[in-house]
């Protein structure tokens, strides 16, 4: 059994994916260290710095599945250190003298920093698709909805009406500009770091320059201009715009559990036959995703917390703040994912319960509109006056429990200025929406043309 959340099997799933799993697991990690090393032995072999030969043993097993995990850990257990061991049982692996060879010129932190990259383009992809997968259904959700009615809601109160549509169109703009965000890292943190003990590159000889590019090629990442073994602003990024994400889903993920309340009855998350809401009361279909979502996302945070830290290198190296980094990065993306991944199933079928949202625009027994009445009566007896009069009416209105409407007729200078007819068509919510609707096409239009999506 594990003893953590990300390897409990009986909470794995409830704090990462599997898929994410896969991306920061032991075998991963060390697959990822010997991508490097390969790719590292190829170029200096034809830069005539190894052996041709040696290069190509080393890259053959240069394969988790060619090396002695037994090996590993005995020596992991003497050596304190985490990647030692494996280049020893890379170097035992390989024949012919090839072992030699291996991890020629390269420090540790050549090998963990540009592996740990490696893991950080393969989880921003599946961030990436999880991101546009909730865009898409909040654009459908958006165009279906453009014109459902529903209560605004400002400082915790009833204020006036908006549509669903909106709601779920800046909520689609939003994860928008993370896509544009993510795009725009790529070439910032997807860079590789082949630079030697303290970033000289003194152990590589003249051909340095070029043999550091050929393996960021060869790897499919960017090289640096200068060592960046101190300047930790990469993974300083990359968590901010994966913690950005992360806040924007702990926002909607809040917005739908208050929707979900019973008391609003606005939007319900799938539930399944045999799915459970309580293990005592039968009646309850829990928004138990939508939950988790919230519960994960809040943990999250206390890493993004902790991401200012890492850029505080002492000197050329700092293992004190750099090891924090094989922690706070990995769990970023692992509880990222099933944030994503919750969120991904709540608006597959999300159920917007649109009687609820019209009941609710009148709960307020239709004081709500008083802005609208307002502005109506402004044209007719002047926009302070007619102030004061709605603000009378709606504050007699109030204390004596009558309906808004009720509370108008009863005020001699309202009545005088505006009819019944004309009143009852102000105070119907479902046409005070403003431009919503508009406003909800644009923000799709604007968000398809860009094709993040």
């Amino acid at each position: 059994m594990g003893t953590s959340v990300f390897d409990s099997e009986l909470l794995m799933n409830a704090w990462s994916t599997a898929e994410m799993r896969d991306v920061f697991n032991d075998r991963a990690r060390m697959q990822a260290w010997l991508d490097v090393e390969a790719a590292l032995a190829l170029v200096q072999a034809e830069l005539d710095i190894i052996p041709v030969e040696a290069a190509k043993e080393i890259a053959a097993k240069s394969n988790y599945d060619a090396i002695d995990l037994d090996l590993v850990l005995e020596h992991l257990r003497v050596t304190k250190h985490p990647l030692v061991p494996t280049v020893r049982a890379l170097e035992h692996a390989c024949e012919g003298g090839a072992g030699e060879y291996v991890h020629f010129g390269v420090t540790t932190q050549d090998i963990m920093d540009t592996a740990l990259v490696l893991q950080l383009r393969s989880a921003t992809e599946i961030v990436r698709r999880d991101l546009k997968a909730i865009a898409k259904d909040l654009m459908h959700l958006s165009e279906e909805h453009r014109n459902t009615p529903m209560m605004g809601r400002t400082l915790s109160l009833q204020a006036i009406p908006v549509t669903f549509g909106f709601k779920t169109a800046i909520w689609m703009s939003e994860i928008d500009r993370h896509l544009e965000r993510l795009d725009e890292m790529e070439t910032r943190v997807f860079v590789g770091s082949i630079v030697g003990a303290v970033g000289t590159k003194a152990s590589f000889g003249p051909k340095a320059d070029q043999m550091e590019h050929a393996i960021n090629e060869r790897l499919g990442l960017g090289t640096p201009n200068i060592s960046w073994q101190a300047a930790r602003d990469r993974f300083y990024e990359f968590g901010s715009v994966m913690g950005g994400i992360n806040a924007t889903l702990n926002k909607i993920g809040n917005q739908l559990l208050l929707l979900a309340h019973n008391e609003f009855d606005e939007i319900a998350e799938p539930f399944g036959k045999g799915q459970v809401g309580s293990s005592t009361m039968p009646h309850k279909r829990n928004p138990a995703v939508t939950e988790n979502s919230v519960t994960v996302s809040n943990t999250l945070k206390s890493n993004i917390n902790m991401l200012s830290d890492i850029t505080k290198h002492e000197h050329e190296r700092d293992g004190a703040v750099w090891k924090m980094e094989w922690k706070i990065l990995p769990e970023i993306c692992l509880m990222l994912s099933v944030v994503l991944d919750n969120l991904k199933f709540v608006f597959s079928d999300l159920d917007v319960r649109k009687e609820s949202m019209l009941a609710n625009l009148n709960l307020l027994k239709g004081y709500a509109l008083a802005e609208r009445v307002m502005f109506a009566l402004s044209d007719k007896m002047g926009k302070q006056t007619a102030h004061e009069e709605v603000y009378e009416a709606a504050m007699r209105g109030l204390e004596s429990d009558i309906l808004f409407r009720d509370a108008l007729l009863a005020n001699e200078a309202i009545c005088a200025a505006v009819s019944e007819k004309e009143l009852d068509a102000l105070l119907d919510p479902t046409t005070y929406v403003g431009a919503a609707p508009e406003l909800t096409d644009n923000a799709v239009a604007s968000v398809r043309s860009k094709g993040r999506i």
